[in-house]
């Protein structure tokens, strides 16, 4: 594994970019060949602009399918072009799935990735099988059977706290599974809609959708609130029938320390990282 950098070269300068997406046509952040991604896009739109190859690094790794609207990156560019113009550049280029929000000058020891304290996700879900609007179609998951609210803050509650969430991530070779779950709660919307507030330290890969899908088991009455605690502790992966679709699920915001705490936050999670999204 490559050494993360955690500053730009001489003549460069670092960028912060807030990002929002439909995920729905990206197959998730990654660069992957001949596949359209979130990460491939952006490079390619910063590359134009600066007339040399950029890369960049993401606050977290959305999935095919899920969305973002507090997405954040670095980049470092050549130090010679006018800030307030690169956010507008960029968007007249990129598709309308994906806009840059904002631009800003990175302050010293900014690191997207590992100056992040927390990620925080929401997922919605509509149940009962209750018709979705067609706008909406591509922002929440259908469910065929009531949820009970209840049930599910309940089994939710068992997974909060720094566990080995080995049950609810999918596998990757030399990946810790080891987060922080500061925050897991539903509530019922006007609309009728189950949201989801998620917030965690980080999250490992296919996460959410994990936690949400067994929740929902939960929520349907096939299981007592506390199956979820035994399967945390059992460590056994859950079966993929019982992960939710990546559509009700949307990247909403990512913590950062004081500007004077961005460094020693970065050094610290680099010192203990395994493969963090």
């Amino acid at each position: 594994m490559t050494e993360p950098t955690l500053f730009p070269e001489s003549g460069f300068r670092r960028l912060r970019l807030d990002l929002a997406y439909d995920g729905t046509n990206f197959f998730g952040w990654a660069k992957q060949p001949e596949l359209r991604t979130v990460q491939e896009e952006i490079e390619k739109a910063l590359s134009t602009i600066t007339r040399g190859a950029i890369d960049t690094v993401v606050a977290g790794r959305t999935d095919a399918g899920v969305h973002a609207t507090g997405q954040v990156i670095h980049a470092d560019v050549p130090d010679i072009f006018a800030l307030e113009e690169i956010a507008y550049k960029l968007n007249r280029i990129l598709d309308e799935d994906l806009r840059v929000l904002e631009v800003t000058t990175a302050p010293f020891g900014f690191h997207a990735r590992f100056s992040a304290l927390r990620r925080y996700y929401t997922y919605k879900i509509l149940d009962s099988n209750k018709p979705i609007l067609p706008l909406l179609r591509f922002d929440i998951a259908p469910w065929y059977r009531p949820l009970d609210i209840d049930a599910m803050n309940k089994s939710s509650e068992y997974l909060l706290g720094e566990h080995n969430f080995a049950a609810f991530c999918k596998y990757r070779e030399g990946a810790t599974t080891i987060r922080t779950l500061e925050h897991f709660s539903w509530e019922r919307n006007s609309d009728g809609l189950l949201v989801a507030d998620v917030i965690a330290d980080a999250f490992c890969y296919s996460m959410v959708r994990n936690l949400v899908g067994a929740v929902a088991c939960v929520g349907d009455g096939r299981f007592p609130p506390s199956w979820v605690k035994e399967v945390l502790e059992n460590q056994v992966r859950i079966s993929d029938s019982m992960v939710f679709p990546a559509r009700g699920l949307t990247f909403k915001q990512v913590d950062y320390p004081s500007d004077d705490q961005l460094l020693t936050r970065a050094e610290a999670t680099i010192a203990r990282r395994g493969d963090e999204d």
